[in-house]
């Protein structure tokens, strides 16, 4: 409470003014005042007779109350926020929520029917604390500042096309035939993703960005064409195995890359998850 009362008088620049504040009489902060320099055995503030200011001392232990109760503020109005919300959102790439997770939601659903998750895409890599987010789905080497991770599948990627392409390339002996191939090309605008350049430099295969081509900014887009016989695209395996085991997709999978990245479920180590959110956690953990 005399922290409070302290923080309160040294925000303020006087002893009524804070009393204002917390709706308590003048002479109640200047008790608590004195009762804390009495304990801590320093003055705080240098009183004057209508202002009071404080001492270097009371700068030294301003600077960190207000710190500390900056910090308890932020958790409490997160966890306050996260509380109120009865649902839990899982934020992804549009490719990997329609190819990977939905497949999957009735498994989900038989599992926790009592859970509302809710997808949320989106063409960038969101703030998960500032945006109130679950989970969410990231590439990379698992180490965000202020996220938690688990890795759910490593980058590993093969041509794909659709078997009426796949079957028609009679010539593709060796990677670089591929350069002979009709290529979709995925340009995301903000999400940091290979492109054919790394793939055939992985493979030592000279290659230089052709001018013209199938390019799409979605890789969801991207699956589409491939289906519908436009050629031959990236296959990330995690995406794709369910649409080749459909027999829609075919694949090359002794061309297979291996990148060194992953595809990580994280979520905020700021504050703890909602019960539901760490069922939904621990579910996508175990698969």
């Amino acid at each position: 409470r005399h922290l409070l009362v302290f923080e309160a008088a040294a925000r303020t620049g006087s002893f009524t003014r804070a009393a204002r504040e917390l709706n308590v009489q003048q002479p109640a902060v200047s008790a608590s005042i004195r009762q804390l320099e009495t304990s801590l055995g320093t003055l705080l503030f240098a009183r004057a007779h209508r202002s009071v200011t404080l001492t270097q001392a009371g700068e030294r232990l301003y600077n960190d109350v207000a710190a500390a109760f900056g910090r308890i503020h932020q958790t409490a109005r997160m966890l306050a926020i996260r509380s109120a919300q009865d649902h839990v959102t899982l934020s992804a790439s549009t490719a990997f929520a329609h190819y990977w997770m939905v497949p999957r939601l009735s498994r989900f659903h038989s599992a926790h029917p009592d859970i509302d998750l809710r997808l949320q895409t989106s063409e960038r890599e969101p703030d998960i604390d500032a945006e109130g987010i679950s989970l969410a789905i990231r590439r990379g080497t698992g180490g965000w500042t202020g996220c938690e991770s688990h890795l759910i599948a490593p980058e590993v990627i093969s041509p794909i096309a659709s078997p009426r392409v796949m079957a028609a390339a009679v010539n593709l002996k060796t990677v670089a035939n591929l350069l002979n191939q009709s290529l979709i090309h995925l340009e995301e605008p903000i999400r940091d993703r290979p492109g054919w350049a790394d793939f055939f430099s992985f493979w030592n295969v000279p290659y230089s960005e052709p001018k013209t081509g199938l390019r799409l900014n979605d890789y969801a887009l991207v699956l589409q064409a491939a289906i519908a016989g436009e050629g031959f695209a990236f296959g990330w395996h995690h995406v794709t195995d369910h649409l080749i085991a459909q027999g829609l997709l075919t694949a090359r999978r002794e061309w297979s890359w291996t990148t060194g990245q992953g595809f990580y479920l994280v979520w905020s180590s700021t504050g703890p998850l909602t019960p539901h959110a760490e069922k939904v956690r621990d579910w996508l953990v175990s698969l």
